[in-house]
């Protein structure tokens, strides 16, 4: 997991957990209720938000979630380093522990409709066809680093490295800061979750300081 204290409208904690690995929700858990902030953003739409409340908190049974074949093998990969769950553990157990605490939670990601859309705008046939067949070589082949770290950040390269998917992570992520901007306004601590390949760019935008090509939205 990667932390990290940034100033922008308020104090914010960034949060980067490495998405699916069960390891990591005790140490996010723990700098939350350490920093005490007096809301959360997560890097989720409001829908997969509601999701996560109505099937995995509020519902005493967990419904049985089907994978495709490269979240299964993303899956198979992080592996090992130790257990993984799937949807996020990190986001139920925040979604949990907020709840109990009566702290609210905010939604940053786009919505659903709109993050599609985003992707058609960003992401073209032949980039598409490029991607896919990166996330067939990927899944074959599963990369082999030393931490869950740079797995995560490896995974997330052989991806999503090209022209357009990195405008359309850009233009995700800025959506997610103007959002955390907006709850933001008249706190003075609040903290951001998002997955790990997300960090480095969420903290730039976060600090002011704007790579050359992120996209837009």
């Amino acid at each position: 997991m990667k932390s990290e204290r940034v100033r922008s409208v308020s104090d914010v904690l960034l949060l980067a957990p490495v998405r699916g690995l069960a390891a990591e929700v005790a140490p996010v858990i723990a700098q939350l209720g350490s920093y005490r902030p007096e809301v959360v953003g997560v890097g989720l739409s409001a829908d997969e938000m509601q999701a996560l409340n109505q099937y995995f908190v509020v519902s005493e049974g967990d419904p049985v979630v089907p994978l495709t074949s490269i979240e299964t093998s993303e899956v198979r990969g992080l592996s090992r380093f130790g257990e993984v769950r799937v949807p996020n553990p990190v986001f139920i157990e925040i979604l949990r522990w907020a709840g109990e605490r009566a702290l609210p939670v905010e939604a940053l990601d786009p919505s659903d409709d709109r993050t599609a859309t985003l992707f058609t705008e960003h992401i073209g046939y032949v980039e598409l066809v490029r991607r896919t067949v990166k996330e067939r070589a990927v899944s074959r082949r599963p990369p082999t680093p030393s931490t869950p770290d740079e797995y995560a950040l490896e995974w997330d390269r052989e991806v999503a490295g090209g022209r357009g998917s990195r405008g359309f992570a850009g233009a995700r992520d800025r959506h997610l800061v103007r959002g955390a901007q907006r709850i933001g306004a008249g706190r003075s601590r609040i903290a951001v979750v998002v997955d790990r390949e997300r960090f480095d760019l969420v903290r730039e935008l976060l600090s002011g300081n704007v790579p050359d090509v992120i996209g837009d939205d």
